[in-house]
């Protein structure tokens, strides 16, 4: 898996979705880019493509297309409307991508051209992230991990939640 960090500037969100997927097409890999103020950091992105791809392997594909299957579990959601609020969309913004499979490091290269170079991991605006996975001050409160903790355990709930 590549992570690619930066900042977008998307006129056109179908434009840039069909640019995604020809770069994905064009490397014989899976594309999938995200909003980075709701990605708590590369664990959570880690382990959205390692339980989606764990989930396609067994059968248990929610979604028809793998880059839309890493976009639900890293949501931890089941519906795509409801989980492509932490996609990218129009307007600047931070994003980040993840690229899996085929051949990934040229896909990445490719990917770069789309952001603007910069750090955007780790900079995920903590309020947008507890109102989207609906985690409460309490719910902080009691558990021994923070907030990543909490989004990463509702990655992994959604293989329950069925």
């Amino acid at each position: 898996m590549q992570v690619i960090e930066g900042r977008a500037d998307v006129a056109d969100i179908d434009q840039f979705i069909t640019r995604l997927d020809s770069i994905a097409d064009d490397h014989g890999a899976t594309v999938q880019a995200f909003d980075a103020r709701y990605v708590v950091g590369r664990a959570h992105l880690e382990r959205a493509t390692e339980v989606a791809r764990r989930e396609r392997d067994r059968g248990n594909a929610i979604a028809d297309d793998p880059g839309v299957e890493i976009l639900l579990y890293a949501a931890g959601r089941r519906q795509i409307r409801d989980a492509l609020e932490i996609g990218v969309s129009e307007g600047a913004s931070p994003v980040v991508a993840v690229v899996v499979g085929g051949n990934e490091t040229q896909a990445a290269t490719d990917l770069r051209h789309l952001f603007e170079p910069a750090e955007t991991l780790g900079e995920y605006d903590p309020e947008r992230v507890r109102s989207f996975f609906d985690i409460s001050e309490q719910e902080l409160d009691a558990t021994a991990g923070g907030l990543a903790d909490l989004v990463c355990e509702r990655v992994a709930m959604l293989v329950v939640d069925r």
